[in-house]
């Protein structure tokens, strides 16, 4: 069951001033998904409704907490935080102590995290607080409504957050602005919050007990990265496929390689759709070779001799489906935890309405999302290399054997061909690899030891959207080497119609290089059109 996505015509939703159409997306905290926040991210247009019933259950579970306030000690309503939780607030300073609370952790510093990270986090922290165990009143959660439908998103610096208690620090800093206080940017600009709301005729909420709490105590900034990642991820993945199959059929890949029957005596269910993927890709292709027409080529003899029959691609070439293959189940597994996690009560404590209590745990601790972000990292970083050795092989004419060295188009020597674009790849991958090791071992005690294992969720997340960043980079290279190589061996209309058009769409952003000239611009805004045109996807 998906979230309801209606078309309306209207003139106020959750505060917007406007009469056009919109795509509404009601939230009531169970069944929002990656796709409708991305939605939210991609598509101006798109906003945020709260249904009927997460209105009932949020003023239900409030008036619980409310009530049972007064009469026995809840923690982070009427005590302190963390290891001060032994001082009792009195009743005049509970909302105080929320206030505090905010301004007290919103102390990140760095540059701050992309717009579409802050605008996902706070789509998810929503949908968290509609389901009502956290016992926010309604009035609060339509103010972060309006503010993701206004599109007004904070300014979060990344360094702060250990991932345990959530992303305290970076949800402070996405808290403030909700009661009038920090920097945002809106319509373009970066100013302080209180301007924002005012001209988005927006009120800023006075808080109540607990509801500092609430608000950051959490995974929705990690949660919300991941979500972001999850479909450029799979784009990658897609890219990376087709950029291997036009890579197979330049060196006259056998077919073998990616038959049904090889793929069928391992039967990984990934690794057997991304051979079926090749297969699908490459089955107009004039030049794959069959291995039983080049093996009876090579003279049997009685004497041991040399062949110049090459019976045996590379590794990066014949093991595309065994490489990509975990790859392709480490995204899906990642993409499950994301869609539970953005469904899930991540605060403390948690109101039990039925049984007329509070819930004390930690279902604010970020591992399961910082170790499946990890793994993602991961096998990013592997789907790179991979990428990055073939750019290799097709440069060395020393390994390729048949092509001019770094694919020069004019006077080796004299012109450079593509070196210069080698040393980005190979410095992108190398990075990457420094960035592979798991995030989530790298857990410090802190806040007087009272969380002595952390999860560090969310620069794992923000470290796995740098390494994704760096994927697309030597993917990009890679295409505009096999583009030379193409042109180089003269095959582009031997090639599978899917390598025509690849070729073709490289050609029309990174015309080929024949007289040298920087490609800086021409590859970053290849690179755009990589990551972002949902005509390169393969639906797996």
């Amino acid at each position: 069951m998906g979230t309801v996505l209606r078309r309306i015509k209207m003139s106020v939703l959750a505060g917007m001033k406007t009469n056009a159409a919109r795509d509404v997306i009601d939230v009531d905290g169970s069944f929002l998904t990656i796709e409708d926040v991305t939605r939210v991210i991609s598509d101006p247009t798109t906003t945020i409704g709260l249904t009927s019933n997460a209105l009932k259950k949020m003023r239900a579970h409030r008036d619980f907490l409310l009530a049972s306030a007064k009469k026995q000690a809840i923690y982070g309503v009427n005590t302190g935080f963390g290891p001060m939780v032994t001082h009792i607030i009195g009743a005049n300073d509970t909302s105080e102590l929320q206030y505090n609370l905010l301004r007290g952790h919103a102390m990140g510093v760095g540059e701050p995290i992309n717009a579409r990270f802050v605008l996902s986090a706070m789509t998810i922290r929503l949908n968290t607080l509609a389901k009502g165990n956290s016992a926010t009143s309604p009035e609060l959660v339509q103010v972060l409504a309006q503010c993701i439908n206004h599109r007004i998103t904070a300014i979060v610096p990344e360094h702060g957050a250990v991932g345990t208690s959530g992303d305290l620090v970076q949800l402070a800093h996405i808290a403030l602005p909700l009661i009038g206080e920090g920097e945002v940017m809106y319509r373009g600009k970066r100013q302080q919050a209180s301007a924002a709301l005012a001209d988005a005729g927006i009120q800023p909420h006075t808080l109540g007990p607990k509801e500092g709490l609430s608000l950051i105590n959490g995974t929705s900034v990690m949660t919300g990265i991941g979500a972001v990642l999850i479909p450029e991820a799979s784009r990658a993945l897609s890219l990376a496929a087709r950029t291997g199959a036009l890579a197979f059929e330049l060196v006259h890949g056998f077919t073998d390689v990616i038959s049904p029957t090889l793929h069928s005596l391992r039967p990984h269910k990934a690794q057997s759709r991304i051979a079926r993927a090749l297969r699908d890709l490459t089955n107009t292709s004039r030049l794959l070779s069959q291995r039983e027409t080049s093996a009876q080529k090579v003279q049997i003899g009685d004497k041991t001799h040399v062949t110049d029959i090459l019976l045996q691609e590379v590794y990066s070439l014949r093991c595309i489906p065994q490489i990509l293959g975990p790859i392709l189940d480490t995204l899906q597994h990642t993409k499950n935890t994301i869609a539970i996690e953005i469904n899930s009560v991540t605060d403390n404590p948690v109101v039990d309405l039925p049984g007329k209590r509070f819930l004390h745990g930690g279902n604010f601790h970020g591992d399961y999302v910082a170790v499946a972000l990890d793994q993602l990292k991961a096998a990013l970083v592997k789907m790179t290399m991979l990428s990055e050795r073939r750019t290799n092989f097709f440069l060395n004419k020393n390994i390729n054997r048949t092509l001019s060295p770094f694919l020069n188009l004019k006077t080796p020597g004299l012109t450079m061909g593509l070196q210069g674009l080698q040393f980005v790849a190979t410095s992108t991958t190398a990075q990457s690899q420094s960035l592979g090791f798991p995030h989530s071992l790298h857990s410090i005690s802190t806040n007087g030891d009272n969380q002595d294992i952390v999860s560090m969720g969310t620069d794992a997340a923000l470290l796995t959207a740098k390494v994704l960043d760096n994927a697309y980079i030597v993917l990009a290279i890679e295409l505009v080497a096999l583009s030379q190589a193409a042109a180089l061996l003269g095959v582009e209309r031997a090639l599978s119609r899917p390598a025509q058009q690849l070729i073709d769409e490289v050609r029309a952003q990174v015309p080929l290089v024949v007289e040298d000239r920087s490609l800086t611009i021409e590859l970053e805004s290849f690179i755009k059109k990589l990551r972002y045109d949902p005509s390169f996807d393969i639906i797996w």
